[in-house]
């Protein structure tokens, strides 16, 4: 019996893409996020169950979807699971597993994961740090990314630093209050869809 407290696979889908819509890419916290959003090259999925395995697996499938797939059709997959590692130690342990698989499937160099959780802290940053809402999303998610696109990001924009220092002042300008503001229109964004 799924828990009434996780959202439906729409529900999570919707309200993920408010937050790219309205913080990655309304507070242009990723300056290369618009292009493929606009062009519908961004695959959104959901893992429903609360299992690690469950979720590694699908992570599996989708590496392989991602390698296996033309970047123009999907340049970008976002992978949301809201029942699996909600505790962000969990989460971030099981980053090792995820780098892991990528050396074993041979995909280091190919394509790389990034991640994004509700609970998500740098080290050296307290709990309720507004910098840290550069990595917070709706919803504990693995963004699988293609190396080409990050190259060709990273020779369009040579300083990723002052997109990282830029992201922190656009945070702090917004503060926490603002940021609470922005999670609430996620949220209404996705019930209205």
């Amino acid at each position: 019996m799924p828990n009434p407290a996780t959202p439906s696979a729409a529900s999570a889908i919707a309200e993920t893409r408010a937050w790219v819509e309205r913080a990655v890419i309304g507070l242009n916290l990723c300056p290369f996020a618009k292009a493929v959003q606009v062009k519908g090259q961004v695959r959104y999925v959901v893992c429903a169950s609360a299992e690690a395995e469950a979720l590694l697996a699908m992570l599996i499938d989708e590496l392989q979807h991602l390698a296996n797939c033309p970047a123009q059709q999907t340049d970008t997959t976002l992978l949301i699971h809201p029942a699996a590692l909600s505790d962000f130690l969990d989460f971030n342990d099981f980053l090792a597993v995820v780098d892991d698989t990528l050396d074993e499937l041979g995909y280091s160099g190919t394509l790389q994961v990034a991640s994004f959780h509700p609970q998500f802290q740098f080290a050296d940053t307290g709990v309720n740090d507004v910098s840290n809402a550069t990595n917070r999303s709706p919803y504990p998610t693995l963004h699988i990314l293609r190396e080409a696109s990050i190259d060709r990001a990273v020779a369009a924009f040579p300083d990723p630093q002052a997109i990282f220092d830029a992201n922190i002042q656009t945070l702090e300008d917004l503060g926490a209050d603002g940021w609470a503001a922005l999670q609430a229109q996620c949220r209404q964004d996705a019930e209205g869809r």
